[in-house]
């Protein structure tokens, strides 16, 4: 029953576009700031999982470093966006060049993601020769050294302090465009010869080889996509929080955006918006076994590291039961958000009545 409503256009418009969009309304219109602040945290996940999964999962580069990229997304885009009075309030003999650019967010967040891509053609030329568990010791390290780069260049970042200050741009129907646009996007490249020269090279290098596609031409043009949408994803990040430090960008948040993309399912790129939200929406729920609560009369009292026990468990179930994750190889969300049958489908009668005859079949 479940493989025919997933075929049924009704059904699909439904569950990927409709209730969702209802959702966001009533978020963006009727709930808090609260509520609203987590569903921006949801599509900025989504946006640096989906760029995680194209390298790790499409074209099985195993890469740790998605935390330095969004750092260097996240300061580059802050110092170009911010003004520059209050540049120097925040950063200490900040240069005079730095302290007077002040650019739009959008342009400051494009210059961030281009220069994010630089460092990664640089950095990616040299490392990704190396495979496997090497490569990804290698990106691990590509972590290390940004934070410590941020923590020491104190006349840019503000040292271990970090900066603050920053305008809140990111605002729910700033992120959710971003994220569609993203989405549409790595789409598109996935179904293109490119991405089809990516997938072949996940499966098997030396046959991808053996037709002629170039094996580090991929995996250093993989990597440079993957490190602009990371730097995205921080830059909305650090304009969301208004706030930021090296200590941000570092193995927390390596592994926050990794159990993300196993648990969503790492090669897909509709796996993304599954494992974004368990990992976004569940810490929100689970944050009151921290400080204690009371359920039907019964106090249970406060468990510290309730939350990330949770997760790790889950990631530890999902690895052995279901090793695809979630999604495994399905595109059911991307291909049902950017097909035109999905929005042309359910002005048919038949649409409409196949899903009725699937729920009557069912019973």
């Amino acid at each position: 029953m479940f493989h025919k409503l997933t075929e049924n256009d009704a059904f699909r418009f439904l569950t990927v576009v409709f209730i969702p969009l209802v959702i966001l309304v009533f978020v963006q219109f009727g709930l808090g700031t609260y509520y609203r602040t987590v569903f921006i945290l949801f599509f900025i996940n989504v946006i640096l999982t989906a760029a995680l999964n194209l390298t790790n999962g499409i074209t099985g580069i195993f890469s740790l470093g998605m935390a330095a990229f969004m750092g260097i997304g996240a300061y580059v885009s802050s110092l170009l966006s911010m003004p520059g009075q209050l540049k120097e309030v925040r950063i200490d003999g900040i240069p005079e060049v730095i302290k007077n650019i002040r650019l739009p967010f959008l342009l400051s967040v494009l210059i961030a993601g281009l220069f994010t891509s630089l460092i990664a053609l640089v950095i990616g030329f040299v490392i990704l020769r190396a495979k496997g568990h090497y490569l990804a010791v290698i990106t691990l390290g590509l972590v290390i050294v940004i934070k410590n780069l941020l923590d020491n260049l104190n006349f840019l970042t503000n040292g271990a302090k970090g900066i603050s200050g920053m305008t809140f741009y990111s605002k729910l129907p700033v992120v959710l465009i971003a994220a569609l646009i993203i989405l549409y996007f790595l789409q598109l490249l996935k179904k293109s010869t490119f991405g089809r020269s990516m997938i072949s090279l996940r499966e098997d290098e030396t046959a991808a080889e053996s037709l002629g596609i170039n094996f580090l031409k991929i995996r250093l043009m993989s990597f440079i996509i993957s490190a602009f949408f990371g730097a995205v994803g921080g830059a909305l990040w650090a304009h969301i929080m208004r706030a930021i430090a090296p200590s941000m960008f570092y193995f927390d948040e390596t592994f926050n955006i990794l159990e993300m993309s196993v648990i969503g399912g790492m090669s897909t790129l509709s796996g993304a918006v599954p494992g974004a939200a368990i990992m976004t929406f569940l810490p929100q729920i689970l944050s009151s076994f921290e400080t204690g609560i009371d359920i039907f009369g019964v106090h249970i009292p406060r468990i510290t590291g309730f939350t990330a026990m949770v997760t790790s468990v889950l990631f530890i179930l999902i690895i052995t039961i279901r090793k695809g994750g979630i999604v495994r190889e399905e595109e059911y969300i991307t291909d049902t958000l950017f097909s035109g049958r999905t929005y042309t489908g359910i002005f048919k009668k038949e649409t409409w009545v196949d899903f009725v005859n699937i729920f009557k079949e069912g019973r």
